[in-house]
């Protein structure tokens, strides 16, 4: 337990850098570069995340390419890594089709289809970079160093619900004349605002908590997190496009069906995690059982 107490400490220094540095930092920077505090105030997180994951990771002997989920050949890497993008994207597809099948999702009238192209380019960028920070750090050291200490099941689990848990972090705003010595702690504490009501985030808490488990039982099947980043690339890519070109339908009957989180996951995409994960966990089994045949 002692990896997993390490990162869950590296979160909340993380946490803390922002209540307590954020508004020195913006002292600094924000008047000069007209940066907005919650921005200087992201930034200083990062930077805190940063510095201390090179330091836990060192010390928890989680520095090297193998312990981070690098272990692959650079070309290996690569061809697992597109091969899980086009996967990802095909396994969202169909439960995108069935969204706007049955009215929870509708077209924008002002999309023209020759951007369509531009947002796909763009949400496959932006899911690639998510995808590799957050795959690094979750799938790659984190998971290493629990499966080391308390084995593969409980790293799988740990890392599902760390990850569903950081996407409810929001974004909190404050304007620059109201920013003062204690705004550090307001943006904190707005920024986690959406813990205090659990029933409201349910659906999509739930929804992210599968995906974690599947890339976990994927990193586990795999050794590497090549798989990991792609797979969760073409989701972050469909997610994206989705809600570039269509609108969630708020009035309709089964809205329910979908969180508003992001307007795409919820209900119904947890019902259709254990359909891509058999097939997924299926398609890997037999893949990693061919290549290690194919290597006697």
């Amino acid at each position: 337990m002692k990896a997993l107490l390490w990162f869950l400490g590296l979160i909340v220094a993380g946490l803390a850098a922002i209540a307590l540095f954020a508004w020195p930092a913006w002292l600094l920077a924000g008047p000069v570069l007209d940066v907005p505090f919650h921005r200087v105030a992201n930034r200083v997180g990062m930077l805190a995340l940063l510095i201390g994951f090179i330091i836990v990771a060192r010390r928890l002997g989680l520095a090297d390419r193998r312990s981070l989920g690098y272990g692959l050949p650079r070309r290996a890497f690569l061809t697992e890594g597109a091969l899980a993008v086009v996967l990802g994207i095909a396994s969202m597809l169909p439960v995108i089709a069935l969204l706007f099948a049955l009215g929870l999702r509708e077209p924008k009238e002002s999309v023209p289809g020759t951007e369509v192209f531009g947002y796909v380019l763009g949400g496959l960028g932006s899911g690639l970079v998510v995808a590799f920070i957050e795959e690094t750090f979750l799938r790659g050291a984190m998971y290493t160093g629990i499966a080391r200490q308390s084995g593969a099941r409980m790293a799988i689990i740990a890392t599902a619900l760390i990850y569903a848990a950081t996407h409810f972090i929001a974004r909190h705003r404050i304007p620059a004349a109201e920013v003062d010595a204690w705004s550090g702690v307001a943006l904190l504490g707005g920024a986690l605002r959406s813990f205090a009501q659990p029933l409201g985030i349910l659906d999509a808490f739930l929804c992210l908590t599968g995906v974690g488990v599947l890339l976990g039982i994927v990193r586990r099947l795999t050794g590497n997190i090549a798989a990991c980043i792609g797979l969760h690339a073409g989701w972050v890519c469909v997610i994206s496009v989705v809600r570039e070109t269509s609108q969630r339908a708020d009035a309709h009957a089964l809205g329910a069906l979908v969180s508003g989180y992001d307007g795409v996951i919820g209900w119904l995409v947890l019902a259709w995690i254990p359909v891509i994960g058999w097939a997924l966990v299926r398609f890997y089994s037999r893949r990693i059982s061919g290549a290690s045949r194919a290597s006697r």
